[in-house]
């Protein structure tokens, strides 16, 4: 959330020649809103590096996406985030090819500062209204100094968007566990204009590995661009590794929900 800065703005008048002398100030502007509102809209959404729409198989699927935000003063906060996705329910009972059509995520932590260090921990819940099987949870924690930061996500929930559930006549719980790890970078390098970097590792439990599910990296690399007004435009390019162990076909073409995608995301802030 962008800060307004404080301007107190004084007026005196003087009278001169024995006449009596006025002094009068303006009233401090009102402090910042601790409310704040996105809204995006992206060529292709990726979550850690895989696509969220597998009913195409081209690069271009747009997606809408927005949220709001309110910062407490004491440091806490609460928030929700909301995207469009397109991909089969995971439950093991869809037979009918049911798909998830939107992502609402929410959230609550605490953030703070030690010297020029800034920390984050909080609870973070991925919910899809019409595909519940893929609902979410996790814990994270995070750290930035500078440019650099750096989150760690443990799943709480007991299937990790699906993986883990098992079968009807076998459920299981192997998502519970899986770990996320990310390390980012962003720093402005010409007015206006700010290099983006960032990798990623997903580990799953032992059990989801063997029922042939592997860990991968994800990465994203790109620049942004501020017009002004809290309106941006990012450009990068967005993948993972294990190409070939995360395939979808449509309309019998087979595509990796990790292929390297180039993304461009028009991004507004209120």
């Amino acid at each position: 959330m962008k800060l307004i800065p404080i301007q107190i703005a004084l007026a005196a008048a003087v009278a001169l020649s024995g006449a009596a002398s006025a002094q009068t100030a303006a009233a401090p502007a009102a402090p910042a809103s601790p409310w704040s509102f996105n809204i995006a809209l992206t060529s292709n959404y990726k979550f850690r590096g895989q696509d969220q729409d597998t009913s195409r198989t081209r690069s271009f699927k747009p997606a809408l996406q927005g949220g709001i935000d309110y910062a407490f003063a004491n440091g806490f906060y609460l928030g929700n985030w909301n995207s469009t996705v397109s991909f089969l329910d995971p439950d093991p009972a869809n037979t009918t090819g049911k798909r998830a059509n939107l992502e609402m995520d929410f959230y609550g932590g605490y953030k703070w500062a030690i010297g020029d260090w800034g920390f984050d921990i909080g609870l973070l819940q991925y919910y899809y209204p019409n595909a519940t099987k893929a609902n979410t949870t996790e814990a994270y924690i995070g750290t930035s100094y500078g440019p650099v930061s750096a989150k760690y996500s443990n799943t709480l929930s007991k299937g990790y968007f699906g993986t883990g559930i098992g079968t009807v006549a076998a459920p299981t719980s192997d998502g519970r566990g899986t770990q996320y790890l990310q390390f980012a970078f962003a720093k402005e390098f010409m007015p206006n204009w700010t290099f983006k970097a960032s990798v990623g590792q997903t580990t799953f439990k032992s059990a989801v590995k063997a029922a042939g599910i592997p860990n991968f990296t994800d990465y994203s690399l790109g620049v942004s661009y501020d017009f002004g007004n809290s309106l941006s435009l990012a450009g990068y390019v967005q993948g993972a590794s294990q190409k070939n162990s995360y395939n979808y076909t449509v309309g019998g073409v087979t595509k990796s929900l990790n292929r390297d995608t180039f993304i461009l995301t028009l991004t507004k802030a209120f």
